[in-house]
């Protein structure tokens, strides 16, 4: 599986219209919620992954190394 940034944008975008859905009641609701708050936690992972992946291209690149920002910063 591939997957892009992009590709976490649009995940974060679907869960906020279904957290929007104004028929959701109760218990619907309440699982809505405990899934936006799963997706939220995963989405910051994926974040902190491309940030210090980020950091450790731009040290490299201040101490003298070759270093490529990696293909998964470029495809957002």
């Amino acid at each position: 599986m591939q997957n892009k940034l992009s590709d976490l944008n649009n995940h974060l975008f679907s869960e906020l219209e279904r957290l929007g859905d104004e028929e959701l009641t109760g218990d619907e609701l309440a699982q809505e919620i405990s899934r936006a708050f799963a997706v939220t936690h995963i989405a910051e992972q994926i974040i902190a992954n491309g940030t210090l992946a980020l950091k450790a291209a731009n040290l490299a690149v201040e101490i003298g190394m070759d270093a490529k920002v990696p293909l998964l910063l470029l495809e957002s």
